[in-house]
């Protein structure tokens, strides 16, 4: 029996997480294996309700399970609470706690979607990149960190910082990736000017030529790496890269395939992985059945693929998610025209029923 925690989450988390354990319960058949579900709460929702935004009840469920799925936390609703009780540390919490390093996010266009993509047709048309972001360092969770008054003057404070063991494993996370892909990595960084950077890069140069010389690595400016991603994505295989320039490069890579609804994700740890749509809470269309839940979904392939070692099953969840693009179905987020628009549930159905 595999536990999966469940953590819908604020806005549209609900709603898209619904539809991944949907695609997962018919996963469990196909196997023959029984998934044990066990919702938690996370967020704004888990504040509204116990006076935190990630409950020790929750954590502790979330270690002793063997995947976590996350659905999204945040609105603005609460974006005047104190730092510490902000939803969003919620999902800062999980990663740290769960030690989770290494966030894959892959940004495949499908071409039933290259209409909806905001760059040309050629351009886009076959792009399949991978994000390697690391994800318990950087300036996200470096000290000191804080604002500060001084003089009469407030100042606000936040620290990017890496030690060389942090960068080596996300490395060899990036390296070993792309062994099983085209045998390229980009690593990204500001070395020109970052110190942290210098060191990433020195340290990726020596990971690669010990144990990785039949990869082919070059190394990319951040700002360049942005504009390149829009000039020439196809040039890219993975991208390997720190926390910061990770959570902005994906988001713009999602632009490419159409929709950062349709991008999945996974954290990954030595112990522990949690799976997430890289999307936001999407408050404003909450509670409307707008929501796409495809990149839920594909993030619950991914945990099948990378939990539970159930690589074939998560293909046939991603090839019913073609299937069902191919035959014309979309959701709003994705759609030229009103014809074959679908709710969130009834997407859920089409792509279940496909598999």
């Amino acid at each position: 029996m595999f536990k999966i925690a469940v953590i819908p989450g604020d806005g549209i988390g609900p709603e898209v997480t619904s539809q991944a354990v949907r695609i997962l319960k018919k996963a469990s058949h196909i196997l023959n294996e029984k998934f044990e579900f066990t919702e938690l709460k996370a967020g704004g929702i888990a504040f509204e309700a116990s006076g935190k935004p990630l409950p020790e009840e929750t954590l502790k469920a979330a270690l002793a399970s063997d995947a976590v799925l996350l659905g999204a936390v945040g609105g603005p609703k609460w974006d005047s609470l104190p730092y510490e009780s902000k939803p969003e540390q919620a999902l800062l919490g999980l990663r740290k706690s769960l030690e989770l390093y290494a966030n894959i996010r892959p940004a495949i266009l499908f071409d039933a979607l290259l209409d909806a993509s905001s760059v040309k047709a050629d351009i886009v048309k076959g792009i399949d990149i991978i994000v390697v972001r690391e994800l318990t360092g950087g300036i996200y969770f470096g000290r000191p960190a804080g604002i500060v008054e001084e003089a009469g003057t407030r100042r606000g404070i936040n620290t990017m910082t890496y030690t060389e063991p942090e960068i080596e494993r996300i490395a060899h996370t990036a390296f070993k990736l792309a062994k099983t892909r085209s045998k390229k990595v980009t690593s990204v960084d500001k070395a020109n000017i970052l110190h942290t950077s210098m060191l990433w890069r020195e340290v990726v140069n020596k990971i690669h030529e010990a144990q990785y010389p039949d990869i082919e690595l070059d190394h990319m400016y951040v700002d360049n790496a942005s504009m390149q991603l829009i000039r020439r994505p196809k040039q890219f295989d993975v991208i390997l890269t720190e926390n910061m320039f990770g959570d902005i490069l994906s988001d713009e890579a999602s632009m490419l395939t159409g929709s950062i609804g349709m991008l999945p994700s996974a954290s990954i740890g030595e112990k522990h992985s949690l799976y997430e749509p890289i999307h936001g809470s999407a408050p404003d269309i909450a509670g409307k059945g707008l929501a796409n839940p495809i990149a839920s979904i594909l993030s619950a392939a991914m945990l099948l693929e990378y939990s539970f070692k159930q690589k074939e099953v998560a293909r046939k969840i991603f090839r019913a998610v073609e299937s069902v693009l191919n035959q014309g179905y979309r959701t709003a987020d994705i759609s030229s025209s009103k014809e074959n628009v679908l709710s969130t549930e009834e997407m859920g159905a089409k792509i279940e029923n496909a598999i």
